[in-house]
């Protein structure tokens, strides 16, 4: 079941949706062991997971996927399904910032190419869950990055 982890209320600002991608990948020979892909953002160089506006025509899991291959090469099954939720503040070219909330997807990574739209502007990193909670800034993608890692440790 998914939750919402630190939404935020920024001076009532309403916050704008974005869908992101977990993209993660089996790394052994039990089903529980997995890694995943954090990416860093184009701006400040932070550990992400690819994530992006509403796209027309394209369901919420969709875009993800999209935002996956654009901005970092991967291709695989995603799923309807969302993970959970988190918010964080998205600095804008202008240098304002606008409070978003993120539902991220579950994607299992079938093939990650070399050549991909903004394989100039990002570093790829595979990592445990664990470790990527320990990089990543926003606390709500900490708390669902250990809980995935929880719920993979689980599975027989």
């Amino acid at each position: 079941m998914p939750f919402k982890v630190d939404i935020l209320d920024v001076n009532n600002l309403e916050a704008r949706q974005q869908y992101g991608a977990l993209c993660y990948r089996r790394s052994g020979k039990k089903k529980q062991d997995c890694e995943v892909l954090l990416i860093t953002s184009r701006d400040t160089g932070r550990w992400v997971t690819p994530k992006g506006w509403p796209m027309a025509n394209k369901a919420p899991h969709e875009v993800a996927e999209q935002e996956a291959y654009e901005e970092a090469g991967i291709k695989g099954t995603v799923s309807d399904r969302k993970l959970g939720s988190f918010s964080y503040l998205k600095r804008l070219n202008d240098g304002s910032e606008v409070p978003c909330v993120v539902d991220l997807y579950p994607l299992l990574v079938k093939k990650a190419k070399a050549k991909f739209p903004e394989v100039e502007e990002r570093t790829r990193r595979w990592t445990s869950a664990e470790e990527a909670a320990e990089l990543v800034d926003e606390s709500g993608l900490k708390a669902l990055l250990i809980g995935f890692a929880g719920a993979m440790t689980t599975r027989s």
